[in-house]
């Protein structure tokens, strides 16, 4: 969907369970203000959210300031791994903040040595250096230009970048030249011959049978024009964002082989798949490889803004002192967030979780797709993120138009989650904290499976 969600607040049915609270309307009218005014100040690109004005957070909970309660099946898009508002990560916060150290360029400090002391613990080689940065985005910009400099010092005659139709790497200029999403990079005007993209193997949302073979990259390649000496580097989101697709792990390590014998970086974009998500501390585990360089971000830190790139030590030391910095690399109050959000997810267990309530939430996703699968494509993921995707009654076409309808059902129902994403928008994306319990999770599945059946009900009762 394009279009803004409308504000005007909508009379539901009470809810009132032992993890979800809605009464009267929604939104709920005392918010309409705010909304308004929001939509008064901001550009229209911020208007893409279900208009729910957040009002605080608690583990998978998010409240409005009106008696609502939803349980979160966002995790703020995939941030708040480790839970919403934990006090260990409020006291991180609160006891740097009262020392005054809230910011430090690249002066060192301990909060800086503790966390890249504790990324290099959990990081694929023990030898692997970090750079902290602040968004995702930058951190695939980092790693787009190590691959680079690597190419160059090894004489490559070109950089060429290859990367995936339908991936997403963020929104800076070079990130969106990595994207495969040609519509995000419209507004650039022009193409970059050094960014290539192959098909994702992805089990046939997009991707056609004969392309979940390894042979079809190499085949990509050859049918434009790039011959394996002139690739730079190769980056994959571990599972594609939007979709929750993961590729065959054949195809990977494939890939991991192709990568080894062209001297080419193996790039994993793990800003939503790290720290625990799908079941595996990173995502890439899945597939039994280790790339060379890690783009982290969102569950780094469970809040804050902060991100990561990860790898060998021969791609990071490959720039001079102060040629390769980052105003708030490292941010004292970012790191003592994080530190307290790694260790929260250690403790608890929290990836064994994942996995364990993971095959609940993928058992019971492939069972509403089953019940669904006229309008449902396709059902990915693993541990605590999938998607459903959305598409016309028997056609293989993507309705974003259901999958917007299904979100806002939803969310009136308790249930909070984001805008639809993945290939045109149809895709109702699901990915809970993973300190959710069981029964909060069943209940919110039930939801999801509630508000199909009602949107499909009221679009049969319009056709009469």
């Amino acid at each position: 969907m394009s279009e803004a969600y409308p504000i005007e607040p909508v009379a539901v049915e009470a809810v009132h369970t032992a993890h979800r609270v809605i009464q009267g309307a929604i939104p709920h009218p005392a918010t309409v203000p705010l909304l308004e005014e929001l939509r008064r100040a901001e550009p229209v690109c911020m208007e893409g959210q279900p208009p729910i004005a957040w009002d605080h957070a608690r583990d998978f909970y998010v409240f409005d300031g009106q008696g609502n309660q939803w349980i979160d099946f966002s995790s703020g898009v995939l941030i708040t791994n480790a839970g919403h508002g934990r006090q260990a990560m409020v006291d991180a916060v609160v006891d740097i903040a009262r020392k005054g150290l809230l910011t430090s360029y690249c002066f060192p400090h301990e909060m800086r040595a503790r966390l890249t002391r504790e990324l290099q613990r959990v990081a694929p080689r023990r030898d692997d250096k970090v750079m902290l940065l602040s968004t995702g985005s930058e951190a695939d910009e980092l790693c787009i230009k190590l691959a680079r400099e690597h190419a160059r010092r090894l004489g490559k005659p070109e950089s060429v970048l290859v990367t995936f139709t339908n991936a997403f790497h963020g929104r800076t200029l070079g990130s969106q030249f990595a994207g495969g999403i040609p519509g995000l990079k419209a507004w650039i005007g022009y193409e970059d011959r050094h960014f290539v993209q192959v098909p994702f193997p992805d089990g046939g949302v997009r991707s056609r049978p004969e392309e979940d073979d390894f042979a079809a990259f190499e085949a990509s390649l050859r049918s434009q024009g790039i011959a394996p000496e002139r690739v730079c580097g190769v980056l994959s989101e571990t599972y594609q964002g939007g979709n929750s697709s993961f590729a065959p792990p054949a195809y990977m390590q494939a890939l991991r082989r192709w990568c080894d014998r062209h001297q080419a970086v193996l790039i994993m974009d793990e800003v939503q798949a790290g720290f625990g998500r799908t079941g595996r501390f990173w995502g890439f585990e899945h597939y039994g490889i280790v790339p060379d360089l890690l783009a982290c971000g969102k569950g780094i830190s469970g809040a804050l803004p902060l991100s990561a790139v990860i790898g060998r030590k021969d791609l990071l030391d490959q720039f001079p002192p102060g040629s390769m910095t980052s105003t708030h690399s490292g941010n004292p109050v970012c790191c003592a967030c994080a530190l307290a959000s790694l260790q929260i997810i250690q403790e608890e267990g929290l990836v064994a979780r994942a996995a364990q309530l993971g095959a609940v939430m993928q058992a019971e996703c492939a069972r509403i797709r089953k019940r669904f699968a006229e309008v449902i494509l396709a059902h990915h993921g693993k541990g605590l993120v999938a998607s459903l995707h959305c598409a016309r009654p028997g056609r293989s076409d993507p309705d974003a138009r259901l999958a917007w309808e299904v979100v806002i059902e939803a969310v009136r129902r308790g249930v909070m989650l984001f805008a639809p994403v993945g290939f045109a928008g149809a895709s109702v994306k699901m990915c809970p904290p993973l300190v959710i319990t069981e029964d909060a999770l069943r209940e919110g599945l039930g939801v999801i499976e509630e508000s199909f059946s009602h949107v499909l009900q009221r679009h049969q009762t319009a056709t009469i």
